[in-house]
């Protein structure tokens, strides 16, 4: 019985460092948060690596056919805002520059 439980904990900590995650995560059924970029991605039609300036025109696009005026309606404007405002918290962090005014870089 001790073997059987030695070569269960061996076989977990080879499986973590090969695929970086326990046996038992697999079980577990992808995220809330990662459902509902899915849907955002789904929604806006940009793909998982869009960049603002995609993530952006896509916003465009879909409003331009959901906003009331041309007969969508206000809750399918605020579904595209929220995809929008998801997928740009997604984005990575640009690396900020700050400099002085005569663009020598600040220590």
């Amino acid at each position: 019985m001790l073997k059987i439980a030695a070569i269960l904990v061996i076989v977990c900590v080879l499986f973590r460092w090969a695929l970086g995650k326990w046996p038992w995560d697999l079980a577990k059924g992808p995220t809330t948060r990662s459902q509902a970029v899915f849907k955002a991605r789904k929604l806006l039609g940009v793909r998982a690596n869009a960049t603002h300036d995609e993530i952006s025109a896509a916003h465009k696009r879909l409003i331009a056919m959901v906003h009331p005026d041309k007969g969508g309606t206000s809750e399918q404007v605020h579904e595209a805002n929220a995809a929008r405002d998801l997928l740009f918290d997604e984005l990575p962090d640009p690396v900020s520059h700050k400099s002085d005014d005569d663009g020598a870089p600040r220590e």
